[in-house]
């Protein structure tokens, strides 16, 4: 064990190199890319970059440099990453009634109303993005689902 302490205390950028992909490793696998461990492991692959090509050297530098650019690193990806994370990943398919059109059975609005689908009479409200409310004997086409509520649009 103590060679191994030896190796990464003479080897110093292979160090940086082994906690980056370390934390790439759990980034990925654990935290499913939520962000924090990716930008220390960008910070310590530059760093150890930097150790290499001998433009820096000695620990504290070294130690320095990792947390400077992780808060840079951070501060310039951070919205960016959290954009693309929150991206519609495509049309939604968490339930089969998601599409459906169906008769509209009681008026719906923002708050209240109800669609006929297999025989039973379901909850639904109008999307946040939709206004006018949906008269009965229209249709309303399902766009989510939250729990037995149906949320809906005018067809």
């Amino acid at each position: 064990m103590s060679g191994l302490f030896e190796y990464f205390a003479q080897h110093q950028d292979h160090l940086l190199y082994t906690i980056a992909g370390i934390c790439l490793v759990l980034e990925l696998s654990v935290l499913g890319m939520s962000g924090p461990l990716l930008f220390l492991a960008l910070s310590c692959m530059l760093t150890g970059l930097m150790v290499t090509l001998g433009v820096i050297s000695g620990w504290e530098l070294e130690v320095l440099s990792v947390g400077v650019l992780a808060a840079l690193s951070a501060a310039l990806l951070w919205k960016p990453l959290r954009k693309f994370q929150n991206s519609g990943g495509g049309r939604d398919t968490s339930s089969d009634m998601i599409g459906k059109v169906l008769p509209v059975t009681q008026r719906i609005t923002r708050d209240q109303g109800k669609v006929a689908y297999s025989g039973i009479d379901w909850q639904a409200r109008l999307d946040a993005a939709y206004t006018e409310p949906v008269a009965v004997g229209s249709r309303a086409h399902v766009v989510a689902v939250e729990g037995a509520l149906l949320l809906v649009k005018p067809e």
